[in-house]
């Protein structure tokens, strides 16, 4: 019997809504909405963590879901960035932004640098239960950090990597050797 792990990216907030660099922020109205007509879309669940952050202990809770909270699901430390849109950045920062994305161990907003959250991923994925269903809640940075450590890619393949707010991507394995089974799957499907 393999485990099954569903990373589930909270629901949406204001910074989701205006593609920024997310900060610790409460759901939206839309996405707590969504969250709540959601909630019996996971299946029976053995256990459930979140990130400590109040979007996804909001989307952990109108999920129904008991969850730790686990420090290794923080979002992404993007420093002096939080808050502010990828625009913004760019227009104020040009050389600062091509550094961070040309390079996993650049960190020009003096947060954590790519390198630091693939391997953060990677550490937290070999903590998961070889048994029984796990619903993480966490960001789409985590979600997508995961997918590169399931498949061995390069840390470029993190850039090519699209998970929205309140979406399901779903492993199955165990902590030797995970695969992905789907990503990306809106929590308004049966996964």
């Amino acid at each position: 019997m393999s485990a099954r792990l569903t990373l589930v990216a909270h629901g949406s907030t204001r910074a989701t809504t205006a593609a920024a660099f997310g900060d610790d922020e409460p759901l939206d109205e839309r996405g707590l909405a969504t969250v709540i007509r959601a909630r019996a879309r996971l299946g029976r669940v053995s256990s459930a963590v979140s990130s400590p952050a109040l979007a996804c202990r909001q989307t952990a809770s109108a999920l129904g879901l008991d969850a730790v909270v686990d420090p290794m699901l923080a979002d992404w430390d993007l420093g002096r960035w939080r808050g502010r849109t990828l625009d913004q950045v760019a227009a104020e920062e040009p050389a600062a932004i091509r550094a961070w994305l040309g390079a996993e161990t650049a960190a020009p907003h003096g947060g954590e640098p790519q390198a630091g959250l693939l391997a953060r991923a990677a550490d937290w994925l070999c903590t998961i239960p070889e048994r029984g269903h796990t619903v993480a809640v966490t960001h789409p940075a985590i979600v997508r950090a995961v997918v590169v450590a399931t498949m061995s890619a390069p840390a470029a393949g993190f850039w090519r990597i699209d998970i929205s707010p309140l979406t399901a991507t779903v492993l199955r394995g165990g902590p030797e050797r995970w695969t992905v089974r789907s990503t990306g799957l809106p929590l308004d499907q049966e996964i």
